[in-house]
């Protein structure tokens, strides 16, 4: 049998871009769409579970907090990084940035972020 033909990919920009196409991805299955492999305008080196996993195993392996988790899914769910100059977004900001220090290395080898 031959081989599939592969549909190019293309990897995010930035993690923070991974984060929030997981995020709307994750809110929309919630919201009964089914997800599936190769339908979005653009084509993904991934799919979502596939974020989900890697986050998963980073809080396993206590190298993602639950604050990390918090702050991730609070501003992934408003599409928009805390911002430092903000007094009550300087400790998320913080923890943001932590937290996706973390995750580039990880999505980068994966081949999910450039």
């Amino acid at each position: 049998m031959p081989p599939l033909p592969t549909t190019p990919s293309t990897p995010f920009d930035t993690t923070t871009e991974a984060w929030f196409w997981f995020i709307c991805a994750q809110e929309a299955k919630l919201a009964g769409a089914r997800i599936r492999a190769g339908q979005g305008l653009v084509p993904r080196p991934c799919e979502p579970a596939d974020i989900l996993h890697t986050v998963d195993r980073l809080y396993r392996q206590r190298r993602l907090l639950r604050e990390h988790l918090l702050v991730l899914a609070h501003y992934g769910r408003r599409q928009m990084a805390p911002e430092a100059g903000r007094p009550r977004e300087m400790r998320d900001h913080t923890l943001w940035v932590e937290a996706l220090s973390i995750l580039t290395p990880v999505l980068r080898a994966k081949g999910i972020v450039r």
